[in-house]
């Protein structure tokens, strides 16, 4: 393996983050502690416990993993589009490097950095609740799992997108509903039956279900469940990333 390659394109991407901090993470840490402002004041006070959490506590692995989904996302399609955008992405795919090495530098950048804002949204997170993590290594699985997965999937919108405002498509309107719509502000088992079946029908369900779950032991699916469906898209990707370096799939004129 090209090690020195690989590193490059992480030390670069990495850089990138911190010419951009404010948009980076300080945006996303801001934009996340007025959700536990606004909801922990307008909804937590009528909404005083759920299975017995404290409402302004179960939000925060749904508010982790939202910022974690969409960031993960934006970090990696923007990461291999702007090479694409400029020409440069021939330089890189003539070089001496590997597919492999190509996805392991953009992904694992854009991976680190979705971790490291979940993790500094966790600990903002503790100013303003009273948080306790029951399953440490569980949750960084989840964290990091979850990470990867999102990144390689963002990966696949910066080939795929032909412009800048495609790039905000899937993350926008997509990723952000599902987040919404799947356990992040409420349980699952407060909706109707039908609802109940509907809602399972969401990926990000067992995302936030399984992540929950690594904080408080409640979950609205199996964490087994939970695991295997994030192994599972994160395979999922993975061969989409796999038939994309076969097939040239925009990435070769």
């Amino acid at each position: 393996m090209n090690l020195r390659a690989v590193r490059a394109i992480y030390v670069f991407e990495m850089a990138r983050t911190w010419r951009t901090l404010m948009q980076s993470i300080v945006s996303p840490v801001i934009s996340t502690s007025l959700y536990f402002v606004v909801f922990g004041a307008a909804i937590g006070s009528r909404i005083a416990e759920i299975e017995g959490v404290n409402y302004g506590a179960f939000i925060v692995p749904g508010l982790i993993m939202l910022s974690l989904l969409t960031q993960s996302i934006a970090n990696a399609s923007f990461g291999i589009y702007f090479p694409r955008f400029t020409g440069t992405i021939y330089e890189l795919l003539s070089a001496p490097v590997s597919p492999f090495e190509i996805v392991l530098g953009y992904v694992g950048a854009a991976a680190t950095k979705s971790v490291l804002l979940g993790l500094i949204i966790l600990a903002t997170a503790s100013l303003f609740v009273p948080l306790r993590i029951a399953h440490p290594l569980t949750m960084l699985t989840f964290l990091v799992l979850t990470a990867v997965t999102f990144s390689l999937f963002g990966f696949i919108i910066g080939v795929w997108a032909d412009g800048f405002e495609k790039l905000q498509v899937v993350p926008l309107l997509v990723i952000t509903p599902l987040t919404f719509l799947g356990g992040t502000f409420y349980s699952v088992n407060m909706l109707p039956p039908f609802w109940q079946t509907v809602t399972m029908v969401n990926p990000v369900v067992y995302l936030v279900s399984g992540f929950r779950w690594s904080f408080y032991e409640i979950a609205d699916v199996s964490v087994g469940l939970s695991l295997t469906a994030t192994l599972g898209f994160l395979a999922l990707c993975t061969g989409a990333v796999w038939w994309i370096f076969k097939t040239g799939y925009r990435l070769k004129a």
